[in-house]
């Protein structure tokens, strides 16, 4: 990494806050003037690697159950889900404004008719300042597109891909049912649209090297996307990449060995992307491992020595944009 270019922090923005990558409830602050919370919403999808349109089974790592708090309750309309969950939220954060998430699943994987009265419910409430919607890359036909373009020029909407990987063997190896293709497709229809574009991506993923996890990570920053959230490979119960890991197939990063690949991925990210997440876990009841996933303020901890102990920060080495 010695011999490229170091580009300097950049002042007047997150750098000048004491930070050292540009984390997401920082950017909201800026954006909304306050705090700002997303509410996990279920619109009850399913994903074409799961009913035979592309795949049966899902990703070899997933249970929506566990990555979404939405999907373990009985399902009741969106603006239930959105009055229930803004009332939780409050209890526990001082937050007025929130941002309507639909995680669980592919939440575009549906006719516009289907879902156009669906992200327009969640609008309509007084406290929703925008969406953020998660889906796959090869999910976004160009009608979806045009009912979100014409969202996001109403108001503030992330449209998360789960790109996990740039690597193909990977993504077989996840049941995925497509190709690095679908993405790079999927960013050049979605770009110029008003859209914050976010991409998921995983490391630590079986047969990756450290290598292959930071060229996902130049390749992200190449793409010059929006927002990345960031996730060490866990697992949880009642999946095959749990049934590997027991068998002792797979093997799951320790966490200093995270650590370290996140800060070599974050050196290369571009200052001004937003970094939405820097770890992944799961509820205790459905968890498997690395245990460490679940102590978060130990993680956070981590990073920042880390940081700090490297001296370094979030786009270090990254591509300056060409004129």
């Amino acid at each position: 990494m010695s011999s490229t270019k170091t580009i300097s922090p950049p002042l007047g923005s997150w750098q000048s806050a004491g930070l050292r990558y540009h984390a997401y409830n920082f950017f909201l602050r800026q954006k909304f003037g306050q705090r700002v919370q997303k509410v996990s919403l279920d619109a009850g999808f399913t994903c074409p690697n799961v009913d035979g349109t592309v795949a049966i089974g899902g990703c070899t790592f997933c249970d929506n159950r566990s990555f979404s708090p939405s999907r373990r309750t009985p399902r009741v309309s969106i603006r239930d889900q959105l009055d229930d969950g803004i009332r939780r939220l409050k209890t526990r954060y001082t937050a007025e404004k929130f941002l309507a998430y639909f995680q669980p699943a592919t939440n575009t994987y549906a006719p516009v008719e289907k879902l156009r009265p669906l992200y327009e419910s969640a609008l309509s409430h007084p406290q929703v300042v925008g969406l953020a919607i998660g889906t796959r890359p090869d999910c976004v036909p160009d009608d979806v597109l045009d009912l979100l373009q014409d969202i996001a020029s109403r108001a503030y909407l992330s449209v998360e891909y789960g790109v996990q990987t740039i690597h193909d063997r990977s993504l077989d190896w996840m049941n995925r049912g497509h190709h690095y293709d679908a993405m790079l497709d999927a960013m050049h229809r979605s770009r110029g649209r008003g859209l914050e574009i976010c991409a998921h991506i995983i490391l630590g993923l079986p047969g990756e090297s450290h290598e292959d996890m930071l060229a996902t990570a130049r390749e992200m920053a190449r793409l010059r996307i929006d927002a990345i959230k960031i996730h060490n490979l866990y697992a949880v119960r009642n999946t095959p990449l749990a049934e590997q890991v027991e068998r002792g197939e797979v093997t799951l990063m320790e966490r200093d060995d995270y650590i370290r690949a996140l800060v070599d991925v974050l050196e290369i990210l571009p200052p001004e992307m937003i970094v939405e997440r820097i770890s992944g876990d799961a509820p205790p009841d459905y968890f498997l491992g690395p245990s460490w996933s679940l102590d978060k303020p130990a993680i956070l901890l981590a990073l920042g020595h880390e940081l700090e102990r490297r001296d370094t920060w979030q786009g270090k080495f990254s591509t300056p944009l060409t004129p």
